[in-house]
């Protein structure tokens, strides 16, 4: 799910984890290799003045929210619709199974890419709004970047009224040296991350703004309270150093390069590819009959048809994938 931007099993990536089992595998107090890979996201993202980390993108979005609405004083949340967040109860879609009716009170739902409908909403709920969250390229309703102007209006618009922008880079943060937003322009107060963060271990952070990220600093009074047994463990930390350290620009511009080769090829036969650099979705009206095709001529993709280039991949791997999906189609 897009989280193996190194593949399976780099050789840095491994050592790293082998070389932190050597010291132990978890601890309750704060680590080296947590502080040495806040630092790294903290030099890679202007964003990020600190960072807490969780198990999860699910964990680290619900942080988000929690951080956004202590520091503001206010109870509810701005998202888009059809825009994944994870699983916490006001981030799923309205009507979701087990979750409480009231919730849907405390959520304003627009149309994702929709700038009138950003501006409309904000006018209409300013004074109750703690957070606006985005996600700039949302897997599920199609992986298909937003607007420049929508990524600027919600970062004027958030200015205007006190409110808190977070950005959700879970996926995308792939994207860029630091994350999608940069190639925006914009300048987020809190962003979640996950996957590629945590080099295949299950991970998730939230970083940003100093002032903001300090509500979660147990010496205040009326702290959030932010924590788990796993939270930060070291072998998590170390895998994550080593596969962010791997990743630079040069290595994310090759992958972005060959990402949009191969939606370019795939285009070429007919298909439907959305996306933008090293990720892709392919938009097939029978998802599962192409996921299956695909499957038994040796590609993997997501059911949905989520696909990401890694850095073991080059330009004949692009070039046997072209062949076994158009053998696949036929």
């Amino acid at each position: 799910m897009t989280a193996l931007v190194h593949g399976h099993r780099h050789p840095a990536i491994v050592e790293a984890v082998s070389r932190a089992l050597e010291d132990g595998l978890s601890f309750g107090l704060p680590t080296a290799a947590e502080v040495d890979l806040a630092g790294h996201l903290s030099e890679r993202i202007g964003a990020v003045d600190s960072v807490r980390f969780a198990n999860s993108g699910t964990e680290a979005v619900m942080s988000a929210l929690r951080i956004a609405r202590a520091f503001t004083g206010r109870p509810m949340i701005l998202r888009c619709a059809g825009a994944y967040h994870g699983t916490y109860d006001p981030i799923l879609p309205e009507g979701a199974p087990g979750v409480a009716p009231s919730t849907w009170s405390t959520v304003v739902t627009i149309p994702f890419d929709d700038v009138e409908a950003l501006r409309a909403a904000v006018a209409a709920h300013a004074g109750e709004l703690g957070a606006v969250i985005v996600d700039l390229m949302p897997n599920r309703p199609g992986l298909v970047p937003a607007s420049r102007e929508f990524a600027a209006a919600a970062r004027e618009e958030t200015e205007r009224h006190g409110i808190l922008l977070i950005v959700d880079e879970v996926i995308t943060f792939r994207l860029g040296v630091g994350g999608l937003h940069q190639e925006y322009g914009v300048r987020p107060d809190l962003v979640t991350l996950g996957k590629t963060i945590g080099g295949g271990l299950p991970v998730g952070a939230v970083g940003g703004r100093e002032d903001v990220m300090a509500m979660t600093d147990p010496r205040r009074r009326g702290y959030v309270e932010h924590g788990g047994t796993f939270t930060a463990n070291p072998l998590t930390m170390r895998a994550g150093l080593a596969a962010l350290e791997l990743l630079d620009a040069g290595e994310i511009a090759r992958i972005n390069r060959l990402g949009d080769a191969l939606r370019e090829e795939l285009g070429a036969l007919g298909e439907r590819v959305n996306g933008r650099g090293s990720l892709m979705r392919i938009m097939s009206p029978e998802p599962d009959d192409l996921w299956w095709r695909l499957y038994r001529s040796g590609i993997l993709i997501g059911r949905n048809g989520l696909a990401g280039m890694s850095t073991p991949m080059d330009e004949s791997t692009v070039e046997e994938i072209v062949r076994r999906f158009r053998k696949a189609v036929a």
